[in-house]
């Protein structure tokens, strides 16, 4: 599916801040780019138009050697993270070229990606918010069961779906309508209000809405 440009970031954490009103606005910090155009992909070349952007720095001993090459054609440094966000149009976006905090503006809608917080191992009361069987006569250690989820002869199988005890979190989820407070690019630094997917230190992208 098509998108707009984006930028990859890094959650730093929650804070606030105070409007010209003095009100308080709880705000996500992002540390996000300076992210180098790693590969240009066009309709013409490759079947759909993308741009793929490339995040933190390392060493080269943490990077494969097909990768390697892959930055070394791109004319880049060695990167950890690297995304591809596909287009409508063809990029205007350069090879090489870098992009900046400066692509958004306070007042700007946009969408954040993330991996919620992993949760592990979780029953079915937790993870799917269960009531669980009474805590009166008539039950004995069945309180946190899942109960019945089997069928008769035909079709005799659990269908797919069930709700049942399982991983619980690490998914990825999209937030939508979020708006950006403010953008410090000394810092490339952006505060977009309310709480955006993942972990403190997860990795985020950041596309126009």
């Amino acid at each position: 599916m098509a998108e707009k440009m984006g930028i990859l970031g890094r959650k730093l954490g929650m804070t606030r801040i105070f409007d010209g009103n003095g009100a308080a606005v709880p705000v996500t910090v992002i540390e996000a780019g300076p992210c180098p155009v790693t590969q240009v992909k066009t309709q013409e070349k490759d079947g759909y138009n993308a741009l793929q952007i490339a995040l933190t720095a390392t060493k080269e001993k943490h990077v494969t050697k097909a990768m390697r090459g892959h930055f070394s054609k791109a004319g880049t440094g060695l990167f950890r993270h690297v995304r591809e966000i596909r287009l409508v149009n063809v990029p205007e976006q350069k090879l090489g070229e870098e992009l900046t905090v400066q692509m958004f503006s306070a007042g700007d809608i946009v969408k954040v990606t993330g991996k919620s917080v992993g949760k592990g191992y979780q029953g079915r009361m937790r993870r799917w918010n269960f009531a669980g069987s009474k805590d009166s006569h008539g039950c004995e250690k069945v309180h946190r069961n899942n109960g019945s989820v089997g069928n008769n002869t035909f079709p005799g199988h659990v269908f797919k779906g069930r709700k049942m005890a399982g991983h619980w979190g690490n998914e990825t989820v999209t937030e939508l309508g979020l708006s950006i407070v403010d953008v410090r690019p000394e810092d490339n630094v952006i505060l977009i209000r309310g709480s955006v997917p993942g972990p403190r230190n997860g990795l985020v992208l950041i596309r126009k809405q």
